[in-house]
């Protein structure tokens, strides 16, 4: 990390596993990252006898925001947004807005999140809808996708600006100058999806995007781009359809390994191998996905993350917070309505 302090706020009580499983994953990241400050957002008994637990301690690096409130894994967004105006959730975003944080990581509830974050930090200028944008591994590396379930009826323009949003990200956070974009559809032709994904096809062919046109669900994970535009709708699908193809493949393997005595001798010898594997494809090594086209840093933790997955997800913040992703997608955005303005 630089020399400059970073802060991050944490909705402590988020997630299947709440306290638990963010206290000592903040304190992984504070042995990590020397320049790292950590506030800590939730309800008193819980957040003193977790970080007991821990074996940690409050300091100059890691303090407690108390919370009475705490949203609920199905609580209604619009609900949770009039309701818990005094949730750990809420707080950890108040602190961005305040700027005593410079993000907010929580592993809670994703559409009060996403409503929350939306209602006090607004939206950058330009940007309608933010989109959810999350890393998924590739036989190339890594892929970026979004919209993966912000919004469930996206426009061409709202495609549009989600691929501005990628396509920053992936500049600031890979480092890649130009990245390429691909459209998710069911075909590579020209004539093949609905009219809202023909047109978005035409939107970002005449824009200054490194636009490579339709991308099909088996060119994800193939790395046949760097972003992956798609409605929220399909890309939530596509997402969860994924970890569930990921937990088969995983049963059957287990099944297989342990069916007699020779398979499980052939488990022992390929143990190496399999823990190569598990480590390219393990959802923890990903987890932490971006809200994208808001007015401050918000990450997603997936809601069952454990302590270690949870950390991984403060590291997506801190590099967001170093890159200033929301003003690289404000330039990016204002560059593209510049171009299109001309032509």
């Amino acid at each position: 990390m630089k020399n400059k302090t970073t802060t991050i706020a944490l909705d402590a009580m988020g997630g299947d596993f709440g306290p638990t499983t963010v206290i000592p994953a903040a304190l992984s990241a504070l042995d990590r990252h020397k320049n790292l400050c950590l506030i800590l957002v939730g309800q008193q008994e819980a957040l003193e006898s977790a970080l007991q637990n821990a074996g940690g301690e409050i300091n100059d690096r890691l303090s407690i925001q108390y919370a009475s409130q705490v949203v609920g894994s199905s609580e209604l967004p619009s609900l949770a947004l009039r309701g818990k105006k005094d949730s750990s959730m809420r707080i950890a975003i108040n602190l961005v807005k305040e700027g005593k944080a410079q993000a907010c990581v929580s592993a809670g509830n994703t559409g009060a999140l996403m409503a929350t974050a939306r209602f006090v930090l607004k939206t950058l200028p330009g940007i309608d809808r933010p989109a959810i944008c999350s890393t998924l591994p590739t036989t190339k590396g890594h892929i970026h996708a979004l919209d993966l379930g912000a919004n469930v009826d996206s426009s061409a323009e709202s495609l549009f600006e989600f691929a501005v949003m990628g396509s920053a990200l992936v500049t600031a956070v890979d480092n890649i100058e130009n990245p390429t974009i691909g459209l998710l559809n069911i075909g590579e032709e020209e004539i093949k999806g609905n009219e809202r994904v023909k047109e978005a096809a035409r939107v970002l062919s005449a824009s200054k995007l490194n636009y490579i046109g339709y991308i099909e669900g088996d060119g994800i994970y193939m790395g046949a781009c760097d972003v992956v535009v798609c409605d929220g709708f399909i890309g939530n699908i596509m997402l969860k359809t994924s970890e569930g193809v990921a937990k088969m493949f995983t049963h059957f393997m287990k099944e297989e390994f342990k069916r007699n005595l020779f398979t499980k001798i052939a488990a022992l010898i390929a143990t190496p191998v399999l823990k190569a594997f598990k480590k390219r494809a393990d959802p923890r090594e990903y987890n932490g996905a971006s809200l994208l086209g808001l007015q401050g840093i918000v990450i997603k933790s997936h809601g069952g993350a454990d302590s270690y997955s949870f950390s991984n997800a403060i590291n997506v913040a801190i590099l967001e917070i170093e890159t200033n992703v929301p003003a690289l997608i404000t330039k990016q955005l204002e560059s593209q309505l510049v171009e299109r303005q001309a032509s």
